[in-house]
């Protein structure tokens, strides 16, 4: 388990629409982290089923919480409580396995409940963070694609889809170095030169390339990592 939100509903029936947060594993660093990496795919699963009349006093809802303001209640038609008294519990995980992500979903509660829990929920971390997240959670709202490794490669940031893994979501850093065989050249925190970037990115680039005779299977995942890499290390 790599991040883990509970969120609590109201029942179906009840007089009352309301939603409050419970317990919460959400780690952001380097952000948006696993834990923003899971809020984004709550509000993916959940967004489309929402009114879309709705959906700009959502992302309303993403600013001022990003902007640390006292957030007038109800939202999306639903009140926001700490008591969790007479509410339902479900809960969201992020897991790996090996390098491989997913989303495990547990819908008890109306759309609007899950994605209000998973915006209020980014809404307590701390400034630097909750910034970045929040950026992750429109990003997440906007989505028209599939909740699955695509996704979550858009909500991090990573620019080669779903072939990138759990390392490369971790410490995205550290997977570049080691994709480009930098590990060791550098001190820690201290990125490499650009033009030694580049030269490692080229010579690399014909190892793999069909073209030098590298496994034409494998090349467009390795190709994609490796400018992924350069990027990550470069900003390029």
């Amino acid at each position: 388990m790599l991040a883990e939100l509970e969120i609590y509903c109201s029942r179906p029936h009840a007089p009352t629409r309301r939603v409050a947060l419970g317990d919460s594993e959400l780690p952001c660093d380097p952000a948006p982290g696993f834990g923003g990496i899971l809020l984004g795919g709550i509000v993916a699963q959940h967004v489309g089923a929402i009114d879309p009349e709705l959906l700009p006093d959502l992302r309303h809802l993403t600013r001022e919480l990003e902007d640390g303001r006292r957030i007038a209640q109800p939202r999306l038609r639903h009140r926001l409580q700490v008591d969790t008294i007479g509410l339902s519990a479900s809960v969201h995980r992020l897991v790996g396995d090996g390098e491989t992500l997913t989303f495990d979903f547990d819908d008890r509660g109306a759309p609007e409940q899950q994605v209000l829990g998973a915006v209020y929920a980014a809404g307590e971390l701390d400034g630097a963070s909750r910034r970045s997240v929040m950026a992750t959670l429109r990003r997440a709202i906007d989505w028209m694609g599939p909740v699955g490794g695509d996704l979550i490669a858009s909500l991090s940031g990573l620019r080669a889809g779903s072939m990138m893994g759990r390392s490369a979501l971790e410490n995205p850093t550290a997977w570049a170095l080691e994709r480009l065989g930098l590990t060791g050249t550098v001190r820690p925190g201290v990125a490499p030169p650009t033009k030694d970037v580049q030269r490692r990115y080229r010579e690399l680039l014909r190892t793999v390339h069909p073209d030098h005779g590298a496994d034409a299977d494998d090349a467009a995942r390795r190709i994609a990592e490796l400018t992924e890499a350069r990027r990550i290390l470069t900003g390029r």
